[in-house]
């Protein structure tokens, strides 16, 4: 059972490769639908859209023995419930990293240039023609990038923001770096505190976890330059934004790239009002190639689970 609708060439695979139905009208499942799933089908194959917590796993009984997660994510399962009621959990990591990691070097690049903001001035037709002073911005070329968690799509971005921009690079990471996912980038590791006080860029790249909840807010905030910018393509939730909007909005930083919300597809209305934050739609993996390869992962979770072999993405 697919929740949503994945790209042609994969639903295509899945239907030479097993009896499965799929979302044409591509729709959220509801927590009612979901359970259902779980009841009539081997294999449920949800996204971040989809909730699925105790009340749907605990309706029991469930024909379902696997989860395949398309995305690399797994915060909107509850792994607790999950293990009680004996499910297996795949997702889909490596195949969005670069594509997440060109989202972030976007949204700070449109951040800390204006871009978003000047396209809109330009579509208005406010633009009366080039002068000196006009619609100033911060440069990238040798700043400082502060990065929050240091995984593939972080060691990704470190490597396209040295090499490319000449951004110095340093990040904190709740466990040791091996050397070879630095990829040859020259990145220190900080405390948190020093590296919210010290960059002008900030990227996060934690995952969503009761620990990292709001793990942004207004303390953290105050910490940063007031020439600091502040990109999210990780998990909303890790953002206060009632805190990144006052932040914003009294000059205690300079300007915000968000890819993701606390309550999606929701969008704090104060936020929305903001000039200095340039707002996506949850893009980050959304290249071709990405979403393509992200399917094909689930594939071979499920071709592996269901041959009797240990799938190659097994989360729980």
């Amino acid at each position: 059972m697919v929740t949503r609708k994945w790209p042609e060439r994969v639903e295509a695979r899945l239907k030479e490769l097993f009896a499965v139905e799929l979302n044409a009208t591509d729709k959220p499942f509801t927590a009612e639908q979901l359970a259902d799933a779980l009841r009539r089908a081997d294999a449920l194959c949800p996204t971040v859209t989809d909730r699925i917590d105790g009340s749907v796993l605990e309706q029991v009984p469930a024909r379902a023995k696997l989860i395949a997660n398309f995305g690399a994510g797994v915060d909107h399962v509850d792994l607790s419930a999950l293990r009680r009621v004996g499910l297996a959990l795949t997702n889909t990591p490596d195949v969005l990293t670069d594509s997440t990691a060109e989202i972030a070097m976007a949204l700070l690049l449109m951040s800390a240039r204006r871009t978003a903001e000047g396209e809109r001035f330009v579509r208005r037709g406010a633009w009366t023609g080039w002068h000196p002073t006009h619609m100033l911005s911060t440069q990238v070329t040798a700043k400082t990038l502060g990065l929050i968690g240091m995984g593939r799509i972080a060691s990704r971005l470190a490597y396209q923001a040295s090499r490319g921009f000449g951004m110095k690079i340093q990040y904190t990471s709740r466990s040791e770096v091996p050397r070879e996912r630095l990829l040859g980038v020259d990145a220190t590791p900080v405390p948190l505190e020093q590296l919210l006080a010290t960059s002008d860029f900030v990227s996060l790249h934690c995952p969503a976890t009761e620990e990292t909840r709001h793990l942004i807010d207004a303390q953290a905030l105050d910490l940063m330059p007031a020439w600091a910018h502040l990109i999210n393509t990780a998990r909303g939730p890790i953002v206060d934004e009632d805190a990144l909007a006052t932040a914003l909005a009294e000059g205690k930083i300079a300007g915000a790239g968000l890819d993701v919300y606390e309550r999606e597809p929701e969008v704090h209305p104060r936020l929305l009002a903001l000039e200095q934050v340039v707002l996506l739609p949850h893009m980050g993996s959304g290249t071709t190639e990405a979403r393509e390869a992200m399917g094909m992962k689930v594939i071979e979770n499920l071709q592996a689970f269901f041959g009797g072999h240990r799938p190659p993405d097994l989360v729980a």
